[in-house]
Order: C-alpha cells, then structure tokens, then sequence
C-alpha cells in the first residue's frame, strides 16, 4: 500500500511540474511580445547595472533562477515576471552593545565588542535566511555573552586575544549556512565595578610596596657587604682612612655649605687620655711620698694634709678635662704646694 501512496504522490508531483512549466512558458512569451510591443521604452525596464561590490539575485515567478547571483554589470530581467535582490558584498562593522556579563567567578563586569563580517554568498544569505544581517547580530551578543559567561576574571582581563579568537571561530561557524563570512572579532572594553577597581588597586598597591620593601633590603644587604669589604681594606693602611676623611670634606666643600663637621681621629683622642691618666700617677704619688715623710705628726694634720691632697688632686683632674694646657699648669703648682707642706 504504501508503494502505491508513494508512486500517487510522485505523479503529482510531475503532473504539477507540468502545468507550472505550461504556465510558466505562457507566461514567459507573454511577457516577450509585450516587451516587442513596446520597444524601445521597453527597455528602460529590462537593463538593470549593479555595481562591481554588489550581485543581484533573480527569481522567476518566484523561483531562483539557475546559474546564482547576477553580476557586476548589466543583466537582463522580464517585466512582470521577474524580481531581484540586491546584495551588498562589502565587509560590515558591527558594534556589539555593552553586555551585562557574570563571569565564572561570580563576578558582573560590562563588555563590548565589534564584529567584521561579510556576505560571502549572495544566493544564500538571500534564500536560507530572512535578515542575514540582523540575525549575524542577534548572534554575536549572545556569543559574547556566552564567552565571557565561561571565562573567569583575570582571564578576561589578561587573554582578550584568545576569546576574540574563539568568538570569531564559533560566528563564523555559525553564519555559515546563511552565507556570511566572519572575518574579525575584538574585544573593546571590559567595564568593572568601582568597588572592585578599588580593591584591585589596594592589591596592587600593596604588592608593589611589598615588592619594593625586598628590593630595598636586598640593596643593603649588599650594601653592608661592600662596606665590609671597603672597611677590611682601610684597615690594612691607617693612611686611607685619613685620605677618606678629606675626600668627604672635599665633597662637603663643593655644596656650597657654611658648616664642615670635621672629623676628630680616635688616635689623638686616645693621646689626650693618656696624658690624663700620667699626670694623675704623678700627683698620687707625690701625694703617698708626703704622707710618708710626715708620718710623725698628729693624726689631725695627717687628715688635713690628705684632704688638702684629694681637694687638689680633684680640682687638676677637674681642670684637665676642660682644657689640657691650663691642666699641666695646676698639676705644678699643686707639686710645689705638696712639697712646701711636706
């Protein structure tokens, strides 16, 4: 039963074939003797030009004519029975609006984006699809959105030419069948909320001062290395510490300032101290040899001689610390008095 269904349904189908092919071509030589009738303004009607960036799609009472889209130039069209399409084969720019996106970090950021596409076939994108264009752009938000849905922030941020990449792969897949060829993809901006700017700041900020601090010890670290080795070679030549203290007062001098701090060498500090401490052995013992000279007398005079000798043995040590030579000076005089009680 059904082989006979089927051989009922293809003879129809001929047998309509027939009779719009009878139509058809009554139709055809009608149109043909009016344009005869009418010539030349006939003409005017049947000569169509378009341009070498565009091609014309022809039906034929309502059928697509064989041999595809007409074009550059001049083409031939029957009046009353014949339609055409233009179609614009040059690349289009699409600028995609900004598009509310969570990341797969849970994260809401605003991207755009801008499309480059073309027809690459006229006879399809006029035959497979109502708008070819406005489809291309429905298609590529929601690819954006899809994108970026799968990517995580710093992804975002960092691989821009990757996800350009794989969204102007998955359009051009995608637009295929409607005969339009995808040829660019770029991601424009990706918008982020202030909170976030703020805390991402505050991040780097604080990574570049942590940074910074390691650069810093790390430079004194190697800074008192050469100071180390710089001090173990002054110390080899007593001579270059001395040379070292006149190239720092040259660069001192040559700042133009009104104050030099000169440094004072330990060994002329270390001689002062030493003729501190002979002169006080000398006054001890001049002080023990009078004790022991007049050790007969009471024991009153005894105590006032010592007292007299502390009080004066204070009073030089007193005076040689303020200055050394007013020091020598009393030293003598407080020997002639201890020799005089004596």
């Amino acid at each position: 039963m059904s082989s006979v269904a089927s051989h009922k349904m293809m003879d129809e189908e001929v047998h309509e074939k027939e009779e719009s092919s009878t139509c058809s071509t009554l139709l055809i030589c009608l149109s043909v003797a009016i344009i005869i009738l009418t010539l030349p303004f006939s003409l005017f009607v049947c000569f169509k030009v378009v341009q070498e960036y565009e091609r014309a799609v022809i039906f034929r009472l309502g059928r697509l004519m064989s041999g595809g889209a007409k074009g550059p130039g001049i083409f031939f069209i029957l009046p009353c029975i014949d339609s055409y399409a233009r179609v614009d084969l040059r690349t289009r720019t699409y600028d995609v609006p900004p598009q509310e996106v969570l990341t797969k970090d849970s994260v809401t950021v605003s991207v755009d984006a801008v499309v480059y596409y073309r027809v690459s076939n006229a006879t399809v994108s006029i035959a497979n699809v109502e708008n070819a264009h406005h489809s291309t752009r429905l298609l590529a938000q929601t690819t954006l959105r899809n994108t970026m849905g799968t990517r995580h922030l710093h992804e975002i941020l960092s691989e821009r030419m990757t996800i350009s990449g794989t969204m102007q792969q998955a359009l051009d897949e995608a637009t295929d069948a409607w005969g339009i060829k995808v040829e660019r993809v770029e991601i424009k901006d990706v918008r982020l909320p202030v909170q976030l700017q703020r805390a991402m700041a505050a991040e780097a900020e604080a990574a570049r001062e942590a940074r910074a601090k390691v650069i810093a010890a790390e430079g004194e670290q190697k800074a008192s290395r050469a100071l180390r080795e710089a001090s173990e070679v002054i110390g080899a030549s007593p001579a270059a510490l001395q040379l070292r203290y006149l190239q720092t007062l040259s660069q001192i001098s040559a700042e133009k300032n009104s104050t030099i701090v000169f440094p004072m060498p330990i060994d002329m500090i270390t001689y002062f101290l030493r003729s501190k401490d002979a002169a006080t052995q000398q006054l001890a013992q001049a002080a023990l040899a009078a004790m022991d000279e007049k050790s007969s007398p009471p024991m009153a005079q005894t105590t006032s001689a010592m007292a007299s000798t502390t009080a004066t043995t204070t009073s030089a040590t007193n005076s040689n610390n303020t200055n050394n030579h007013n020091h020598n000076n009393n030293g003598n005089k407080d020997i002639k008095s201890l020799e005089k009680s004596a």
